[in-house]
């Protein structure tokens, strides 16, 4: 049941640019005996995507997502708001022409996102979110997340930081976790896509 969860998951995850396979890698750090886990360890068996496994200390993650570099982010809402707070936290103590910048920069790429334009834009992406994106390695194209409801600011917020796609998963262990996942590339949220 797994390796058809794991299946029908790269297949909704694959209509991005590339799909997951020998040049991606991710970190694993959720519980093993966790569907969402198992999932995407099987991924990573079926298609030969890398998998690097943090040293047990949740406190000391982002350490290890830094030497690690992954370029597929799996995580849960919990994290998320995290690092979500974190950023905001860095924002709100930029003053002066910096903070102009930030917010200016915030405010033009969610429109974009929003006018089903992206996640991406050419001078902002180097010189505002080049260090946002730095807390997941710098080398993150796919964010997914599971396991409960996330806010749809927040889920935006982050596609934009880290411009990249961010997908929602839905579903149920006695289902082998991904029922549902968003479409990669639907502006739209508050939703949880369509079925697998």
């Amino acid at each position: 049941m797994v390796i058809g969860s794991s299946f029908a998951v790269q297949v909704r995850l694959s209509s991005t640019e590339a799909p997951l396979g020998t040049d991606d890698c991710y970190i694993s750090y959720l519980p093993a005996a966790h569907s969402f886990e198992q999932i995407l360890f099987g991924i990573s068996l079926i298609y030969g995507m890398k998998c690097g496994f943090f040293a047990g200390n949740m406190l000391k993650l982002t350490d290890d997502i830094c030497l690690l570099e992954p370029t597929f982010f799996p995580s849960v809402p919990r994290l998320y708001n995290k690092i979500y707070g974190k950023i905001k936290d860095g924002i709100s103590k930029a003053t002066g022409v910096k903070g102009w910048l930030v917010n200016k920069a915030i405010a033009a790429k969610l429109f974009y996102l929003k006018d089903g334009q992206g996640f991406n834009h050419p001078v902002y992406d180097k010189i505002v979110f080049a260090k946002m994106k730095a807390i997941l390695g710098g080398k993150v194209r796919l964010m997914i997340t599971g396991s409960a409801p996330i806010a749809g600011d927040v889920l935006d917020f982050l596609k934009i930081c880290f411009s990249c796609v961010l997908c929602e998963g839905f579903g149920m262990t006695e289902t082998c976790a991904g029922s549902i996942i968003t479409f990669p590339n639907d502006p739209t949220t508050g939703i949880v896509g369509g079925p697998l």
